[in-house]
């Protein structure tokens, strides 16, 4: 089964920075666009960033110009930094494949943005 394995979240202020990091196994990695989500409490999982294996990237709007996914395929990770963070950036940040989300989902990384 494969698993995905995310970590670097934690407590920050408003203004403040993350660097999140996920692993994931070599064949769904290579293969796949890889993404962020995120699921805050009472909302829906929604998509934050996606890169192809390539390198082309998207993000939503409501991150644009804060926040940046990045790979290294050699390891098999994807990484997001997080800069200007907001306190409705609060979430379990989770990574999967994108647009379709085939391995099953990891516990998350918690990220909390409060002063």
């Amino acid at each position: 089964q494969v698993q995905v394995v995310e970590s670097g979240g934690g407590l920050v202020q408003p203004g403040g920075s993350l660097r999140l990091s996920c692993a994931t196994s070599g064949s769904i990695f290579s293969r796949n666009r890889m993404a962020w989500y995120r699921q805050a409490p009472g909302n829906q999982r929604e998509l934050v960033a996606a890169i192809t294996s390539g390198g082309m990237t998207n993000y939503a709007d409501s991150v644009k110009g804060r926040f940046a996914i990045s790979r290294d395929n050699a390891k098999n990770t994807v990484f997001l930094q997080m800069n200007s963070l907001k306190p409705e950036d609060t979430a379990v940040y989770y990574c999967n494949t994108a647009p379709l989300a085939i391995i099953t989902w990891g516990q998350g990384t918690q990220v909390t943005v409060s002063s």
